[in-house]
């Protein structure tokens, strides 16, 4: 896998400069993705942000180097990229549980190891899919900021979806006019605990359309031409669909020759009367990656 051979070339680079600033256009340079991209992966594959990661293996040097008496906390703290030892302490006692100060004569010492990506084989996965060039369109709709929830329904947006009247879903239903008939699922906006399943998003209920109006009363997010990986799901549900959101990212981006754009993530279901055989779609923004 060429993609993990590439992500953990630049682990390796982001490893090497951890008491420097590191230099984000270099490692997706050597990942051969763009920044963003390398986050999203980096995140789906390892349930941490990137940023997380690197606080906690900054940390960790820092931990070894206070155990090994290599310097003053002060010494420390700037090596590893904090502007005073106040801010350090705050951090490495959250982290882990104890002053700098104590490290050495403590009997407790946490430790953050490095992290590889490393290919597992647990047998074939068929995901049907297609990439399909869309020209610009407009989500117009309801949009709330809710609770990341990955597994079952998310109660809030179940909330937001029943308090849409009968005359927004009539006036929404006059807009759609793309082939795609039904209401859209779309999320954007994500906070950084995304992948730890902490934090908000912004998910939106609504019409794909191409209409100029004035859309008065609802949200309105204006999404540009690109290219859309679109995976068509049939199964139970919400469970086969959230499933095949976690396997797009685990196993069809790092063996896929795309790589994601920033833009929403789009779903939509079918008839919903038979909770155990619904088609869904779902639509991600991408790119050819680099060769």
């Amino acid at each position: 896998m060429d993609m993990l051979k590439d992500m953990n070339e630049a682990l390796r680079y982001i490893e090497e400069h951890l008491d420097e600033e590191i230099d984000f256009g270099k490692v997706s340079v050597i990942a051969g993705v763009s920044e963003f991209h390398f986050r999203k992966m980096f995140s789906y594959l390892s349930g941490m942000g990137l940023s997380s990661y690197i606080r906690s293996r900054r940390l960790s040097l820092a931990a070894m180097d206070l155990q090994q008496d290599q310097g003053r906390v002060l010494d420390v703290a700037i090596k590893y990229g904090y502007d005073s030892a106040d801010g350090f302490s705050r951090a490495f006692r959250e982290w882990s549980g104890i002053n700098p100060s104590e490290v050495k004569h403590s009997d407790h010492f946490k430790s953050f190891p490095r992290l590889t990506f490393q290919l597992t084989i647990q047998g074939g996965i068929e995901m049907e899919y297609r990439i399909a060039k869309k020209e610009a369109f407009k989500l117009v709709g309801i949009k709330r900021r809710v609770p990341i929830v990955f597994e079952g329904q998310n109660e809030e947006i179940i909330k937001m979806v029943q308090s849409i009247t009968a005359d927004q879903r009539e006036q929404l239903q006059k807009w759609r006019n793309t082939g795609v008939d039904s209401a859209v699922n779309a999320s954007f906006n994500f906070d950084d605990g995304r992948y730890e399943e902490k934090g908000q998003l912004d998910h939106m209920v609504g019409s794909i359309t191409t209409l100029e109006d004035s859309f008065e009363g609802f949200d309105v997010v204006e999404v540009p031409a690109a290219s859309w990986a679109i995976f068509s799901i049939e199964g139970p549900f919400p469970q086969k669909l959230q499933d095949t959101w976690g396997k797009i990212f685990s196993d069809w981006l790092p063996s896929s020759n795309y790589e994601l754009i920033a833009g929403p993530e789009i779903s939509f279901n079918g008839d919903l009367s038979d909770l155990q055989n619904v088609y869904s779609e779902i639509w991600i923004p991408v790119k050819k990656r680099q060769q």
